[in-house]
């Protein structure tokens, strides 16, 4: 499976989020870092929904990039 992953700067270090997967979130000191631990949280929620008996998400969110004169 391949989900959208959201890094963003914050004050003292990076945060990720993965929209399609509600709760999933980690941190890290730098950009390499915060993608190191949302694979591993990626990893450890889709395990948990199965334990439960919860159905996967499917990836569904799409990431662009639009170019706007500023």
């Amino acid at each position: 499976m391949r989900y959208a992953v959201v890094i963003e700067k914050a004050e003292n270090n990076y945060s990720a989020y993965v929209p399609d997967l509600p709760g999933c979130v980690a941190t890290g000191a730098t950009v390499s870092e915060a993608e190191a631990q949302i694979r591993e949280a990626i990893e450890f929620h889709l395990e948990g929904l199965r334990e439960d008996g919860f159905p996967i998400p499917p990836a569904s969110s799409q990431v662009e990039y639009i170019d706007v004169v500023a």
